[in-house]
């Protein structure tokens, strides 16, 4: 297969992880269009996992553009969710806005990682690459960005951190 083949193969992934990272179809499209273009314009030098390579350079431009964007506030009305619409009478559909409401809610660092791992099925090492952040701080991300989610679906507020620092040594 040529390298252009290889690219192809991954192009269904890379719009999924960018959908799903943008909330936004349009932008999503301009993200791979760019990251393709780049592919191709600069392969890789090295034989190596094609797909964490794409993921890095597809996430290098999302945090282009936020910075350019400057991040979606939470009550936007101009956000992705604002304009969701369940299915007519499907509580699937419903749910399933209701998690990207929560998933566009999440930090940018915990919504990369969960994506990665979750929907992208990424090992943390590959998520870890992508991220060009260390495997414990993946790990970390990610368990944030669960128990955030769990909080965000449930109505009740985020659990972690929030516990009071006992002072020791003092009377």
């Amino acid at each position: 297969m040529s390298y252009e083949s290889d690219l192809l193969v991954w192009l269904p992934r890379l719009t999924r992880y960018a959908r799903a990272l943008t909330g936004d179809p349009a932008w999503a499209d301009d993200l791979v269009q760019d990251t393709l273009e780049r592919a191709l314009n600069k392969p890789p030098r090295v034989d190596g996992n094609l797909r964490a390579w794409l993921l890095t350079l597809l996430r290098h431009r999302f945090i282009d553009q936020l910075r350019a964007r400057r991040e979606i506030a939470v009550d936007d009305a101009t956000a992705p969710w604002q304009t969701m619409a369940a299915p007519a009478g499907e509580i699937s559909g419903l749910l399933l806005r209701d998690v990207q409401r929560a998933l566009y809610r999440l930090p940018v660092e915990q919504r990369e990682v969960l994506l990665l791992v979750a929907l992208e099925e990424l090992s943390y090492q590959e998520a870890a690459q992508v991220l060009a952040v260390p495997v414990g701080t993946v790990m970390s991300r990610l368990a944030r960005a669960r128990e955030h989610m769990r909080a965000l679906l449930s109505g009740e507020p985020p659990t972690h951190g929030t516990a009071a620092l006992r002072v020791i040594g003092k009377t």
